[in-house]
């Protein structure tokens, strides 16, 4: 439209331009032809300039097309960078990681009583555990954790890596909490957040192999009641072990029930029924693995004190021995802080690992040590760990008991995030 008003107003000056331009009288027929050619050319102008006028209109008309075009691709593609950026920021803050390493610098000085010093003497540094574990929040009820765990030590030169948990997780409520998958077991990691320095050792019937700390299963638990006066755990697993998810013939079953008399204290009691993993379509096993546990322990900001014990019949191997045995033992434990990041702290354990079959059996483990919180998330403790190991021998002749005493002395840590 502007473009037709410009031609007009062109048109229209052009005309008073030629009106108004006189150069010397002619006659009137001359005057008249000259005028009409004049008119022809103005008009062949008009017509010139009419077409590249909308010629120039229709790329002006296009080139706002493309910009219009152009712009909404713009649009689209920041919203689709928002919308991803926002979905991975949402996926970042349902994900959590974490990390957690026992390492240690130490000496081992172990004598065998029939042939002296053995080759797991002498100094070096030993990482026991590195997880790393990633745990995704997918809503209020449901999500999913992957624990993978190394290890190296030096007594044995060898590097492991493994997955020790990997599971779905159900939170139905604070008294329900399924989990489908590798676990933890009710009893060892439960003892664990009580004792406190598993950096330093193992429980008692982890130290032993009287148990599995993780385990392919079903597991359920949570607390009860309103103060979390009780609570429970319930695993029903392959039977061998985090390391080993292969199928038995059957399933094995762990419990624990717990009570909390007051707060800081806790009364628990456990058991374990089954074949440990080792009983298939081809191999049948004459016995049945069991084990029972109690614990008494009482924790605060500046005490720990505790006790466990631990019965066992037919375990380990003896799942597929025609033969029988028990064992039972005890681990006594408590430590003190004396200051805010300075605590003292040892344990005694004592076992009877056959009964039945090698009266000679027996282990006493005890430590002693001084925790330092070196920051949140890292400690370092100075220890000293003694063990003493006896079992029945027949040869060399005659029948004796032979002892393995094992004195470590070192620096032990925990990194934690």
């Amino acid at each position: 439209m502007r473009s037709k008003m410009l031609v007009v107003a062109v048109a229209a000056g052009l005309g008073l331009a030629a009106a108004g331009v006189h150069a010397a009288p002619v006659p009137q027929d001359a005057q008249s032809s000259a005028r009409s050619a004049e008119v022809e050319q103005l008009k062949a102008q008009l017509a010139a300039l009419q077409a590249k006028m909308d010629e120039l209109e229709q790329r002006t008309d296009a080139q706002s097309d493309i910009n219009v075009s152009t712009g909404q691709n713009i649009e689209a593609l920041q919203k689709s960078q928002a919308s991803s950026a926002s979905s991975l920021d949402k996926a970042l803050a349902d994900t959590k990681f974490s990390g957690k390493m026992f390492f240690d610098f130490s000496n081992i000085d172990q004598k065998n009583s029939d042939t002296g010093k053995t080759d797991a003497s002498g100094t070096g540094l030993d990482v026991k555990r590195f997880y790393l574990g990633v745990d995704h929040q997918f809503n209020d009820i449901w999500s999913a954790n992957l624990t993978t765990d190394f290890n190296y030590v030096s007594a044995d030169g060898e590097t492991n890596l493994f997955v020790k948990k990997a599971y779905v997780q159900g939170k139905f409520d604070q008294a329900a909490v399924l989990r489908i998958g590798s676990a933890d077991m009710p009893w060892i990691p439960f003892v664990e957040s009580y004792y406190g320095f598993r950096y330093v050792e193992n429980t008692l019937t982890d130290r032993l192999k009287y148990a599995n700390s993780a385990d392919w299963g079903l597991h359920l638990g949570g607390d009860l009641g309103a103060n979390k006066v009780a609570n429970y755990a319930v695993s029903v697993v392959n039977g061998g072990g985090y390391k080993n998810p292969s199928r038995s013939k059957g399933v094995d079953i762990e419990g624990r029930v717990g009570f909390v008399p007051f707060e800081g204290m806790i009364v628990a009691v456990g058991g374990y029924s089954g074949h440990l993993g080792k009983e298939t379509e081809s191999i049948d096993a004459p016995n049945t693995a069991q084990r029972g546990d109690v614990m008494v322990a009482y924790q605060d900001k500046k005490v720990r004190v505790g006790a466990e014990y631990f019965t066992a019949k037919n375990w380990g191997n003896l799942v597929l021995s025609p033969v029988e045995d028990k064992a039972d033992g005890y681990s006594l434990w408590g430590s003190v802080a004396l200051t805010d990041d300075v605590a003292l702290f040892a344990r005694y354990d004592n076992a009877k690992l056959s009964k039945d079959l090698d009266d000679g059996a027996k282990d006493v483990y005890y430590n002693l040590g001084l925790q330092y919180q070196v920051t949140k998330g890292f400690k370092l403790a100075a220890v000293w760990k003694h063990e003493k190991a006896e079992h029945s021998v027949a040869d060399p002749v005659p029948p004796h008991v032979q002892n393995v005493k094992t004195n470590e002395i070192g620096v032990f840590g925990e990194v934690a995030f």
